[in-house]
C-alpha cells in the first residue's frame, strides 16, 4: 500500500482532489489519441490519469522524486508515461517533437510562487507549442487576459497576448485543493499565433515593456527615457505623454518595431 503523500511547500504543492473541476479541465483540453501531450507537475495524478487514458502516451515533468512511483503505480496499464524528473523551468518542451512540423500540447497546475517564471519560459518556446492549458493564481490570470486601461493591464498581458490568444476558462475554489490555498484559482487557454505580432527585436521589445510598466505614474517620455527616442516615438505615431496601461499591445509591438529599425539602420551605416 502506498504511503500518503504530504503535500510540501517548498514546491508550492496543492493536489486537485475535486472530481468535478478535474472533468470540467478534461473537457476544456478535449485530449485525443496521438497528439503529444505534456503535463507540468502532475502531483498525485489527478488530472494526468484521464489524459494518459485519452492520448495512450503521455510526458509528464515532476521535480518532486518522492511522486514518481505512487504515479508510475497508480497509472500503470493505463498507456505509456514518461517521467522526466527534472525543473520544469529548465525543460525543453520542444525537444519531445517527433518532427518540426509536430506541436506539443501543454498541461498544468503551475506553483504559484514560480508561476511567472514559468510562463515566460513556456512562451519563448512557443513556437514549438499548439496551446498550453494551465491552472493558476487567479489574480495572474486576470493579469494575462487583461484589456489596455485597466487596473490589472500590466508587463504580463502584454508579453502573453504578443504571442499567444489567451482565454480565461473558468474559476476554481479553494476547497478544489488539498492543502486549500488561500487564494482562488482559474484555468486559462493559452493559443500560441506567430502571426498576431512580428517582433523585430523581441529581446529589445521585452526591455521596453518592462520599462513601460515598472513606474505606471509616469508618462512614456519618462519612464523609456534612454530606450526610446523622440523620433521613434513619432515614427510609431505613439504620443509620449502617454501612459504604459493605455497602449496596445499592438502599439507596443509597434514602438519596439520602430526603435529596432532605427537601430539596425544606424548600425548598417
Amino acid at each position: 500500500m502506498l504511503t500518503p503523500h504530504q503535500p510540501r511547500k517548498r514546491f508550492g504543492q496543492n493536489f486537485l482532489h475535486d472530481q468535478g473541476v478535474i472533468a470540467r479541465i478534461h473537457a476544456a483540453i478535449a485530449a485525443r489519441p496521438g497528439e503529444r501531450l505534456v503535463e507540468i507537475g502532475p502531483g498525485q495524478g489527478a488530472i494526468t490519469a484521464g489524459l494518459l487514458e485519452a492520448v495512450g502516451e503521455l510526458d509528464v515533468v515532476e521535480l518532486d522524486r518522492d511522486l514518481i512511483e505512487p504515479l508510475r503505480a497508480r497509472l500503470g496499464g493505463r498507456g505509456t508515461l514518461r517521467i522526466h524528473n527534472v525543473d520544469a523551468l529548465k525543460f525543453d518542451l520542444c525537444a519531445l517533437r517527433q518532427g518540426p512540423e509536430e506541436r506539443v500540447r501543454v498541461v498544468g497546475n503551475l506553483p504559484y510562487n514560480i508561476s511567472t517564471p514559468l510562463l515566460f519560459h513556456f512562451l519563448d518556446q512557443s513556437p514549438c507549442l499548439a496551446d498550453l492549458h494551465l491552472m493558476l493564481q487567479k489574480e495572474v490570470v486576470d493579469r494575462m487576459v487583461a484589456e489596455p486601461g485597466s487596473k490589472t493591464y500590466g508587463r504580463l498581458s502584454v508579453m502573453v497576448q504578443t504571442r499567444c490568444h489567451a482565454r480565461s476558462l473558468f474559476r476554481i475554489g479553494p476547497g478544489a485543493f488539498t492543502p486549500a490555498p488561500k487564494v482562488d484559482s482559474a484555468i486559462v487557454r493559452l493559443e500560441p499565433a506567430p502571426e498576431l505580432h512580428s517582433l523585430t527585436d523581441p529581446a529589445h521589445h521585452a526591455r521596453i515593456v518592462a520599462a513601460a510598466f515598472s513606474q505606471r505614474r509616469k508618462t512614456l517620455r519618462n519612464s523609456l527615457s534612454g530606450l526610446v527616442m523622440p523620433e521613434q516615438f513619432a515614427a510609431a505615431e505613439i504620443d509620449p505623454g502617454r501612459r504604459a496601461e493605455t497602449l496596445s499591445v499592438t502599439e507596443f509591438a509597434t514602438l519596439a518595431n520602430a526603435v529596432a529599425c532605427q537601430t539596425r539602420s544606424e548600425t548598417e551605416d
